[in-house]
């Protein structure tokens, strides 16, 4: 991947803002900051302060700069002494052995929970799907990865493996969909987000080869479609 070149804080993408009872803000502003990331709204190589980022997100800049050191820590982004903080680049390499991995985990995992997982489970996580398919028609990246995440991780869940979830979300963090916007101008990320919506479907018909075949294609979406906004399958 390029690096990118530093831009002004004025030129930052527009942030969802924080409002609702929360017990953390630091919490929600990481989670929203991994979006950003994630959906390459924030671009690497690039400075960014925790003011700036603060005043999209309208809270003080201090749980912003808490949740940026978090995310230091994940080797997201690191520190510029007295600048703020550069995302990281990571690497089409890195990018196709985080989707590789996810692919060993998530689509047999999944699969499976077409014979295991119950009924008022499966259709607890539909209003996440619903959200994944509002965002996608809004063009709204940010609120698409988080919806996305809160979805897949959900689903993952129901097969009683914490720990499972855990490395999935991990990958999940490290990893870039540059394509989005690609896919947004090109009114292609509606289509990809209508598939959790079909997964969800075959799930509930007990359709295990069905799910197995969306979960494929789903998550070759992330290096083909989504990660280089190409319009191929």
């Amino acid at each position: 991947m390029a690096q990118g070149q530093n831009r002004p804080d004025a030129d930052l993408p527009a942030l969802p803002r924080l409002g609702g009872r929360r017990s953390s803000y630091r919490e929600r502003v990481a989670d929203a900051l991994r979006a950003a990331l994630i959906a390459g709204e924030l671009r690497p190589g690039e400075v960014y302060s925790a003011p700036s980022l603060a005043a999209r997100f309208g809270v003080s800049a201090t749980p912003v700069r808490e949740a940026m050191l978090d995310l230091v820590k994940e080797g997201l982004v690191a520190t510029v002494p007295n600048k703020g903080f550069r995302v990281t680049a990571v690497s089409d390499k890195q990018l196709d052995e985080y989707t590789h991995i996810r692919a060993l985990i998530e689509i047999p995992t999944v699969a499976a929970l077409a014979r295991t997982a119950d009924r008022v489970s499966l259709e607890a996580l539909r209003p996440a799907a619903r959200e994944i398919v509002g965002a996608a028609a809004a063009g709204d990246l940010i609120a698409y990865v988080e919806a996305d995440t809160r979805f897949h991780l959900g689903l993952l869940a129901l097969a009683g493996n914490a720990h499972l979830v855990e490395v999935v979300a991990d990958l999940r963090g490290r990893s870039r969909l540059y394509g989005l916007t690609a896919l947004v101008q090109a009114g292609r990320l509606l289509a990809s987000a209508e598939e959790h919506l079909q997964l969800l479907d075959a799930l509930l018909e007990r359709d295990e080869k069905a799910v197995h075949a969306i979960m494929t294609r789903h998550l070759g979406h992330v290096r083909s479609l989504w990660a280089e906004g190409t319009a191929h399958d």
